[in-house]
């Protein structure tokens, strides 16, 4: 088994201003996995550096030199892991999730080029793919909305919204999510906002507005918008079943946002969208960081199994295309070129 790791620095065309922190730029991981001469790729986009329960950049390298180790293992033992099981061998940490959603992915691209199949195959299209553009009430940079989108996420905070920034709420033609990256400081503030902002416009879910885990302020939170009609989305609070399960028990949220490198991989990523139906949640599938070869697999699974507007539409940035058309598997990978000008990590 042969594994390169390769990390680039991407800049945004359009930097959004969150309530924790401004997105200019953000590192993209690429895994490059050869088994009996074949190959494949994988790719996850961790923070720079921890925040809110997600893992930096330094976290997940140091993880994924674990992960690689038990894979090779497993390689040596009993031959190619299927894809599937990859998330038995981690820890359960969020930066040993991240890694096993980076090994995961190109092992799925592997055993899809082994076997001569295409990614649609595996996950046959059952739903059409909706998307969603983020932008930010909190910086007066113009909002890149293109046609055809069904759902906007405004980057919000606790702080004052931007000169013209209700104004620009009011002219958007699809529905509204005000994403809070967990820094509301309590609940009257977001109801206040909350309201001003359903005056203008469709607003259908506060997201995440509290530190994850505080399912109890959170609770309350929801009670109240919905004397407004207002849902509550978890993101960052979104990792395991138990997470689900718990918004679900207390009645925390009805929308949840589900990360394929924070929960694990796409086969826990499925598996969570499954059980959000049986728990009465509505799911939707993130993922704005991610170059186009890992959002075309994620469009994929969003085919497959999600309803919700999705975080899988095209995210602008400058220079040239960082996917290259092959046959087979996704039907992309990551460019030669985007790789050979990448920093080659020590796997």
């Amino acid at each position: 088994m042969r594994a390169r790791v390769y990390r680039t620095e991407v800049a945004l065309a359009d930097a959004v201003v969150g309530g924790a922190q401004t997105h200019a730029s953000r590192p993209r991981l690429y895994l490059e996995l050869e088994v009996d001469g074949v190959r494949g790729y994988g790719e996850v986009a961790p923070q720079p550096v921890a925040l809110n329960g997600d893992p930096g950049l330094a976290s997940v390298v140091a993880a994924l030199r674990g992960t690689l180790g038990r894979v090779r293992e497993w390689v040596g033992r009993e031959g190619v892991p299927p894809w599937w099981r990859v998330g038995v061998v981690v820890d359960g940490t969020p930066a040993a999730r991240a890694a096993a959603a980076l090994v995961e992915m190109a092992l799925l691209d592997r055993e899809l080029r082994a076997s001569g199949r295409t990614l649609d195959e595996l996950w046959p299209p059952r739903h059409a793919v909706r998307t969603t553009a983020t932008v930010s009430v909190l910086s007066t940079t113009p909002w890149r909305v293109p046609p055809g989108v069904a759902r906007v996420r405004a980057k919000c905070g606790p702080g004052p919204l931007a000169p013209g920034a209700l104004e620009r709420l009011e002219a958007l033609e699809v529905p509204v999510m005000l994403d809070y990256n967990a820094t509301a400081p309590d609940a009257e503030g977001v109801l206040e906002r909350a309201r001003d902002v359903a005056r203008r416009t469709r607003l259908v879910a506060i997201e995440q507005p509290f530190a994850p885990g505080n399912l109890a302020e959170t609770a309350r939170l929801a009670d109240r918008l919905g004397e407004i009609a207002v849902a509550v989305s978890l993101d960052e609070g979104v990792r395991t079943l138990g997470d689900l399960r718990g918004a679900a028990r207390y009645r925390a949220a009805s929308v949840v946002c589900v990360k394929p490198a924070r929960v694990g991989g796409l086969a826990q990523a499925l598996n969570l969208i499954e059980r959000t139906r049986d728990l009465g949640l509505s799911a939707y599938l993130g993922g704005f960081f991610e170059s186009p070869y890992a959002r075309a697999v994620h469009r994929a699974l969003v085919a497959h199994a999600v309803v919700e507007p999705s975080d899988v539409g095209d995210v602008a940035v400058p220079g040239p295309s960082e996917v290259v058309a092959v046959e087979g598997s996704v039907g992309l990978w990551p460019s030669p070129g985007v790789l050979a000008g990448a920093e080659a990590l020590e796997p």
